[in-house]
């Protein structure tokens, strides 16, 4: 259904839009394809959640990473069902777990969370921002400027972290980090069948 919609919208564009070749179509088919399938996705993560009763930390875990993922990237699952199941793990799992761990005493989180910053710093440096061969981000100056702020988000989520006094919103956060952090490495890209695309595109155009 997504596909077909995507594929009207496509061809009106190429009807408007005569020089529109194939490989622009191609990206901006699989960007139509993702806003419109993140829409089913977040009204289901979101009734599921209420339904667990864990709405408003699902929520809480949803906005917390969310402007570290639109600057860091990641990887994309094949298919609508593999992203949908994926994505209602990353935020239950991480909910869940975060309402089960106790981190103390204090210094142990200060402990924690530097790591993850360090472990953060180091991955995005090597891998942000984390593209797909599908919408590979080949600007420079805006790879550039989301590597920066990949720096900046995860920094500010991390040292807020640290001032959370309640257990369940801090464990949310790091988790959140470090999950979201895992998803721009090669290891996770090879796991989920991924390429990175800009990786990809300097491959080629040296051949």
């Amino acid at each position: 259904m997504v596909d077909k919609i995507c594929d009207l919208i496509i061809d009106k564009m190429k009807k408007e839009m005569p020089d529109m070749n194939e490989e622009k179509s191609e990206i901006i088919k699989y960007g139509i394809q993702l806003i419109i399938g993140e829409i089913p996705k977040l009204f289901l993560l979101f009734i599921l959640a209420f339904i667990l009763k864990i709405g408003w930390l699902t929520i809480f875990a949803f906005f917390t990473i969310l402007p570290y993922k639109i600057f860091a990237g990641g990887f994309h699952l094949k298919t609508h069902i593999g992203c949908i199941v994926g994505t209602l793990l990353f935020y239950y799992v991480n909910v869940l777990i975060s309402q089960k761990i106790i981190i103390q005493p204090t210094y142990i989180k200060y402990i924690l969370v530097s790591g993850i910053w360090i472990f953060g710093i180091i991955m995005i440096t090597k891998y942000a921002p984390a593209d797909t061969t599908n919408v590979p981000i080949l600007s420079k100056k805006e790879r550039k400027i989301k590597k920066t702020m990949s720096y900046v988000m995860i920094s500010v989520i991390l040292i807020i972290s640290i001032f959370i006094k309640d257990n369940t919103l801090f464990n949310i956060m790091w988790i959140g980090t470090l999950l979201q952090t895992i998803s721009i490495t090669r290891f996770a890209y090879k796991l989920t069948k991924n390429e990175y695309g800009y990786e990809t595109y300097m491959k080629e155009a040296k051949i």
